[in-house]
C-alpha cells in the first residue's frame, strides 16, 4: 500500500502518456485536475489487486470523447464523481474501490482525481495496459463482465445511465450521447468485484507509469538520451527518429481518426514512417511495410525530452521518436485481437506478433 502525492504525479502523468499509445487524453490537463483534488483532499491510498476483497466492489472510472474536444473544453473536474454517483444509485451500493479503466493519459489522471474527491483508494492496475478508443475494449470483457450498467455525466450535471444487451451496443448508445453531449464525457461502468481484478486487469500499470516516468525524467537530469531510457524500461524496439512531415486528423463521430508521416533524420535518413489512428496509435508503416499493429503499443514521444506527443498532438516539424512496446499477452488470444486486431479497425492486415518483422 503506498499513496499518490503531490511528489509523483509528474512521473505517473508522463509516464501513461507514453503508455496512453497516443491517447487517451491530454495528460497535462489531467494533471492539473488531480494536483487540485488532491490539494483539496489530500492523498490518495493505492492498493494491490490482492489487497481488494472479494466482495468488493470495483468501479472504473474515465472520459469519453475526442482527444481534440479535450485541449479546448477543459473539464470542470467533478464529472467523474457525478458519473460515479449516478451509478451507485442505480446500483443501489457504494463503490468500495475506484480504478483506472485504462493507462493512458488523462484516464489515467481523471480516477486519481475522483478517487481523492470520494475518499476512496485506487487499485494499481488498469484493465487495458494501454489505452483504446472504444468501451467494449477491455480486458473484463474476455471474462464476461459486462461494461453495463454504464452511467455517463457531462460538465452541466446531466447523467444518464445506459443499460445494453451486450458492450458493443453499449458503444454505440454511450458513443450517441458523447456525440450529442458535445464529444466529451465521462464514464463509470464495467463493474467489477474483488475476485475478479487478477483475471480482468493489467496489475502494477500506476506502478510501472511512476517508474517510467522517473526513468525518462532521471535520464534528462543526467544528460543521457530519455528516449533510450523509456524503450530500455518497456523491453520495446524503437522504429524511426525523425520529424512530422503530414498530419491529416480529423473528429468523426466521437473519436480523433488520422494519420501522420515521420521523415527520417539521422541514422534513419531516406526512411519514413506513417502512423494511422484512432485516438490511439494502431498501425505503424516503415518505406510501404507494416512493422508494428495494434495491439502492441504504438508509442510516439519528444526526441529530444522524451515527453509522450499524443495524436491531437502531432504537428507538422516535431522531432518525434516512435517506438513499439509488447502488449499484455491476452490481447493477442483469439478474443482480443477481435476486440482490438488490426483488421477490427479496418486496416487489411493481420496482427504481426510484436517484433517479428524488425
Amino acid at each position: 500500500m503506498r499513496e499518490i502525492t503531490l511528489d509523483n504525479l509528474d512521473d505517473i502523468a508522463r509516464g501513461a502518456g507514453i503508455l496512453g499509445t497516443g491517447g487517451g487524453g491530454d495528460p497535462y490537463i489531467g494533471k492539473l485536475l488531480a494536483r487540485e483534488a488532491i490539494r483539496a483532499h489530500g492523498p490518495v491510498t493505492v492498493v494491490g489487486i490482492d489487497e481488494v476483497p472479494g466482495d468488493a466492489l470495483v468501479v472504473p472510472v474515465s472520459g469519453m470523447g475526442a482527444p481534440t474536444v479535450l485541449l479546448e473544453r477543459v473539464p470542470n473536474g467533478g464529472e467523474e464523481l457525478t458519473a460515479l454517483r449516478a451509478l451507485e444509485k442505480h446500483l443501489g451500493r457504494s463503490a468500495t474501490h475506484l480504478v483506472p479503466i485504462e493507462i493512458g493519459g488523462v484516464n489515467s489522471m481523471l480516477p486519481i482525481a475522483c478517487a481523492a474527491q470520494a475518499g476512496l483508494p485506487l487499485v494499481d492496475g488498469d484493465a487495458m495496459g494501454r489505452a483504446f478508443p472504444e468501451a467494449q475494449m477491455v480486458l473484463p470483457g474476455l471474462i464476461g463482465v459486462a461494461n453495463t450498467p454504464m452511467a455517463l455525466a457531462d460538465d452541466k450535471g446531466n447523467t444518464i445511465v445506459v443499460d445494453a444487451v451486450s458492450n458493443h451496443a453499449a458503444e454505440r448508445i454511450a458513443r450517441a450521447v458523447c456525440v450529442e453531449l458535445g464529444c466529451q464525457i465521462s464514464c463509470a461502468d464495467t463493474v467489477l468485484r474483488g475476485d475478479q481484478l487478477a483475471a480482468g486487469l493489467v496489475p502494477e500499470t500506476l506502478t510501472l507509469a511512476e517508474r517510467l516516468g522517473a526513468a525518462v525524467r532521471e535520464a534528462r537530469a543526467a544528460h543521457e538520451d530519455p528516449v533510450v531510457a523509456a524503450v530500455t524500461m518497456l523491453g520495446g524496439i524503437r522504429l524511426l527518429t525523425g520529424k512530422v512531415v503530414d498530419v491529416s486528423r480529423r473528429t468523426e463521430g466521437g473519436f480523433a481518426r488520422g494519420r501522420a508521416v515521420l521523415e527520417g533524420i539521422g541514422e534513419d535518413t531516406g526512411h519514413t514512417l506513417e502512423l494511422g489512428f484512432q485516438n490511439e496509435h494502431l498501425l505503424a508503416v516503415r518505406d510501404g511495410v507494416t512493422v508494428a499493429t495494434t495491439p502492441d503499443l504504438i508509442c510516439v514521444l519528444d526526441s529530444e525530452t522524451g515527453d509522450p506527443v499524443t495524436t491531437e498532438g502531432l504537428r507538422y516539424g516535431l522531432r518525434v521518436c516512435a517506438l513499439v512496446a509488447r502488449c499484455d499477452p491476452r490481447w493477442t488470444s483469439e478474443g482480443g485481437l477481435a476486440l482490438a486486431g488490426p483488421r477490427y479497425f479496418g486496416y487489411d492486415t493481420d496482427y504481426l506478433p510484436f517484433g517479428s518483422t524488425l
